[in-house]
């Protein structure tokens, strides 16, 4: 017998944060997320997502054993722009059986349908950027920091059930840092040409000192930079504060670029270490002991910087933008220590990344994939 239960009380909430453990128990690329930061992330009171909308937890039982997660929300956001409500899933685990996987997703259509919705999409785990899409290709390394991990099978239970793809794959593309490669020293003398052409085009690092200037600019170059994509929702500053602040005291600010135009902004290109070379193996503190992992791996230096946006306003496209802040990137990289980048997640037709990362040799290692099914 299988049946959804919502999660109400501290019991069930940490069954529902725990129960991937279940899953990957014995896969060496999953990196465990942190609990104490999961927890936040799901409570009303502390979770960003809770300011602009509203979620339920639930958790699948089969023989009075859990068998799966699922979280259903509505961004209000989302409906405010579409004119519409639409029901956001995430959270979800699944073990290997598709009855209990089908039963979710029938809860799923039940609960939208009780609110006038339109249609499921996702996965989004309560947050528009950590681990966002579903893994379809590319289980040969562990995932990168704010990238997810799943089980093959879980796309195979999610066209049997009907969902299909929407919009644009994630991609995630994985770059050498080396600045005697060829196509490297090439992407230096187009960036040179670029600033003698453009001497009013600069490129810095954060200020941490305007932490919210910042986050305005942020706000203002994710909109303007991907307004062309279909059916783009804005982001709110809710979302650049999820996005950012739980970074400011881990990153080098000198690796958050932004360009400029005569001071206005004209780009963004944030690099994050790769924490998750460090997470690994921290077993997501979930008990006391783990935190002696902590001790042990605290020092870890990772060797890849992530980068997770490349946003740059349409007016600035053919300029050379993108191209000074891929170098200067790549510099300031490599006299850290990094040995390679990734960049992620970013759509099929990114007008910014695709071109320059092909020409710098990027490889595309991980392919993410969204599903949306509209309400029976």
């Amino acid at each position: 017998m299988i049946e959804l239960r919502a999660v109400e009380t501290k019991y069930e909430r940490n069954i529902f944060i725990t129960f991937p453990w279940t899953i990957y128990r014995n896969d060496p690329l999953w990196v465990p997320p942190l609990l104490p930061e999961r927890l936040k992330v799901i409570d009303p009171q502390q979770g960003l997502f809770f300011k602009d909308g509203y979620a339920e937890l639930f958790v699948a039982w089969k023989d009075g054993k859990p068998a799966g997660t699922l979280c259903l929300a509505e961004d209000c956001n989302n409906t405010r722009t579409k004119g519409f409500a639409e029901c956001m899933y995430g959270f979800v685990e699944c073990i290997e059986d598709y009855d209990v996987f089908k039963s979710m997703f029938e809860h799923a259509q039940a609960w939208a349908r009780a609110r006038n919705m339109k249609s499921l999409y996702g996965p989004y785990n309560l947050d528009r950027e950590d681990s966002r899409g579903l893994l379809i290709e590319g289980r040969d390394r562990p995932p990168v920091i704010l990238c997810g991990h799943q089980p093959s099978y879980y796309q195979t239970f999610f066209e049997r059930y009907g969902f299909t793809k929407n919009g644009e794959d994630g991609l995630a593309y994985a770059i050498d840092i080396d600045l005697n490669n060829p196509k490297i020293q090439r992407l230096s003398r187009l960036a040179e040409k670029v600033r003698a052409k453009n001497p009013n085009f600069t490129v810095r690092g954060a200020n941490i000192k305007d932490v919210d200037g910042e986050i305005n600019r942020i706000l203002f170059l994710q909109n303007e930079g991907l307004k062309h994509m279909p059916e783009h929702v804005p982001y709110t500053r809710k979302d650049i504060e999820a996005m950012i602040l739980p970074l400011i005291d881990l990153v080098d600010m000198e690796l958050v670029l932004f360009a400029e135009v005569n001071g206005r902004p004209a780009g963004f290109f944030p690099g994050v270490p790769n924490f998750n070379e460090m997470l690994i193996h921290l077993n997501g503190l979930r008990h006391p002991w783990d935190y002696l992992r902590y001790l042990r791996h605290k020092s870890t230096r990772p060797q890849c910087i992530a980068i997770k946006s490349v946003v740059v306003p349409p007016e600035y496209w053919d300029t050379g933008v993108a191209i000074l802040l891929f170098d200067e990137m790549v510099k300031r990289a490599s006299a850290r220590g990094y040995q390679w980048a990734d960049l992620s997640l970013t759509g099929e037709s990114n007008v910014d990344t695709w071109p320059l990362a092909h020409h710098m040799g990027a490889q595309i290692y991980k392919r993410y994939r969204f599903y949306r099914q509209e309400i029976n």
